[in-house]
């Protein structure tokens, strides 16, 4: 008999028959000592499984050139001839964040925008800092990619950029003056990428690339420099309005924003792909000039010191902050990263001019009346290491929350991030200090128009096939009915998922493909950036479940026989002091499990006889204390 292919297939039939135990049983053998003599085949096979586990432990330098394309995965539609023209939406349009769509013509492909989207509290992604869109239908043709142009500065639309550049094979960037400062100083932190083409365009330009023109627009969002794209078309403009909303007075657009919008609409525009993110809501959003009056009068008459918590990419809203601060005689202090950063590029832009000795820092507030203080700190999401969260849980050095204090929150909770700014809240009001939040005040405006606004956009922009993005579903769904209700042919309107893959034939016919674009998660893991690495993941979410029961033993290669008592180490599932029975049990159990399998064994099998302790001692916890430890014995042979 064969021994060596007859263990190879105990141990395979083992692994199968426990799906949970099978990602343990692959990071048993990353610990495995030194395998024992014969052993050929085994550890061919442990060692393919380490590169696979490898794989996903590379630079973003390095990780672009190990794309590797699933063989089951469809064969996708190719646009062939020049009456098709396709839209893709990468991402984006099943969440908040991340945003990406892709313009397809015959000879030419242009991506619009490379966000990111943080990963948010009780996600089951422990570990990961970002998702990044999927780029391997990108990858896959990157000979066609003849530019990323970027419509404004928030990271869900430039924070992917520098994962995915050398994945797209480094295009131009065309984006707008501020949005081009936001992305260099971003790429400062990556000094191992290839410097990035810039191209900085101006509101209402066209250029093109290829074979492709594109045209710019203005758009009002919550960041200077936002902008709407036309990309034309031989049977019409493909319209992407970005984020947006509008400048209005009680629901009246305001000329200069009715003139941008009518302007767009005097072309042939074949299909709108327009913001979602408010489509739920109806009639028309709060103007950020309401949150600008609120502002001024809570820092003129404030007897206090004031921390106003914001988004760091309100520009506009920073730079009013500081200005009215000015004009009363306050000191702004900016707390965190982001925001100090913001402020400098802001000055650079020529957005924001400041008097000397206007802007302190936190070293310098003791120098001056505590009514005269104004700090701009980060983190009204609840981010936990941001300033504002350190302030509420007493770690910031310098800011100590008193009852004289107030508090502004001056945004508004972001989806996904509701427990966060809850426990934010929670802590704040601990500390028994003033709070205003944007349900109470005018202190906060989205940068996303309500359905009104979209609706009105509609009308002037007066496509012929709509296809909602940026949001949920659900946001999307909202967005499709309401427009419906306006009047909209049903039937002209497209409702995509992340990957949709939809051709506008003739400028008549608009399909939505089955087939969709690779989808998988793309995670940034410190440096790592990968698709989702199932074993990794699951490895973290069953420690962070069960925690993990480490048995050390040492067997005599000749005898089978164990040479002293196991050692074990417990780590987030039980307490070894007070569970000193259960050790004991566990010890016997471990001792028997060892000298049955090794019994007659020659040689003897160390990664067999590990696989059948793990699955025998997991057993035995499980019915001990209900709980499903990560089991990981590690037997050395001597």
């Amino acid at each position: 008999m064969n021994t060596e292919r007859t263990n190879t297939n105990r141990t395979s039939n083992a692994t199968n028959a426990h799906p949970r135990r099978r990602h343990a049983h692959v990071a048993r053998h990353t610990t495995t000592a030194k395998p024992t003599k014969n052993r050929t085949a085994a550890p061919a096979k442990r060692g393919r499984r380490n590169n696979n586990r490898r794989r996903s432990m590379v630079s973003p330098a390095l990780h672009h050139r190990m794309s590797v394309t699933d063989k089951h995965a469809p064969i996708l539609p190719e646009v062939t001839d020049e009456d098709t023209v396709r839209v893709i939406t990468v991402s984006g349009v099943e969440e908040i964040g991340r945003n990406m769509i892709v313009f397809e013509s015959k000879d030419d492909i242009i991506v619009f925008d490379a966000g990111f989207q943080f990963v948010s509290e009780g996600s089951n992604a422990p570990g990961i800092n970002y998702i990044l869109p999927n780029t391997q239908y990108l990858e896959e043709r990157k000979h066609k990619i003849r530019a990323l142009v970027i419509t404004h500065g928030h990271l869900d639309h430039i924070g992917g950029i520098p994962f995915i550049m050398e994945r797209i094979g480094n295009p131009p960037v065309y984006t707008q003056f501020l949005t081009s400062l936001m992305i260099l100083k971003r790429q400062e932190e990556f000094p191992h990428m290839d410097p990035i083409d810039m191209h900085v365009v101006k509101e209402g330009d066209s250029f093109t690339v290829g074979t492709t023109e594109i045209k710019t627009f203005p758009v009002t969002h919550s960041i200077p420099d936002a902008m709407g794209i036309a990309v034309r078309t031989k049977h019409g403009n493909v319209v992407i309005t970005g984020d947006i909303r509008l400048s209005h007075v009680d629901g009246d657009v305001v000329a200069a924003e009715k003139e941008s919008w009518q302007s767009v609409g005097k072309e042939n525009n074949l299909v709108m792909l327009c913001d979602s993110t408010n489509a739920d809501r109806e009639g028309f959003s709060a103007p950020e000039s309401i949150v600008f009056e609120t502002l001024e009068r809570i820092i003129k008459n404030t007897n206090s010191r004031i921390i106003i918590g914001t988004f760091a990419s309100q520009f506009d809203r920073l730079t009013h902050i500081i200005k009215t601060c000015e004009k009363y005689g306050k000191y702004v202090v900016p707390e965190g990263r982001s925001i100090k950063t913001n402020i400098d590029i802001a000055i650079n832009a020529k957005l924001l001019e400041v008097k000397p000795g206007t802007i302190i820092s936190t070293n310098e507030m003791s120098d001056y009346p505590s009514d005269r203080i104004v700090v701009l700190a980060t983190g009204a999401q609840g981010e936990e290491f941001a300033s504002l969260m350190r302030i509420a849980t007493g770690k910031h050095k310098q800011i100590v929350l008193n009852e004289r204090d107030t508090l502004v929150l001056s945004s508004s909770v972001i989806p996904g991030n509701e427990i966060a700014v809850q426990k934010l809240k929670d802590n704040i009001y601990r500390q028994n200090v003033r709070v205003i939040n944007y349900r109470g005040e005018h202190v906060h405006s989205s940068g996303h128009g309500n359905a009104g606004e979209l609706g009105w956009v509609r009308e002037q922009v007066r496509p012929k096939f709509l296809v909602p993005v940026h949001g949920h579903h659900y946001h999307l769904k909202s967005h499709a009915y309401s427009a419906i209700d306006n009047g909209f042919p049903k039937e002209n309107i497209v409702v995509p998922d992340n990957g949709s893959l939809i051709d506008i034939k003739n400028g008549t016919e608009i399909i939505k493909h089955k087939e969709k674009a690779p989808t998988e998660l793309i995670m940034v893991d410190g440096l790592t950036v990968g698709a989702r690495q199932e074993v990794v993941l699951r490895d973290r979410q069953s420690l962070a479940n069960d925690g993990m029961f480490v048995i050390i033993a040492t067997v005599n290669t000749k005898t089978g026989k164990l040479r002293k008592s196991p050692d074990i180490i417990s780590r987030g599932f039980i307490y070894l002091r007070e569970n000193q029975q259960l050790l004991s049990e566990a010890r016997v159990l471990i001792k028997k499990t060892v000298e049955k399998h090794t019994n007659n064994m020659h040689p003897i099998d160390l990664d067999y006889v590990k696989d059948q302790v793990a699955d025998t001692v997991t057993s035995f916890l499980l019915q001990k204390t209900h709980k499903n430890p990560m089991v990981i014995p590690v037997l050395i042979g001597i």
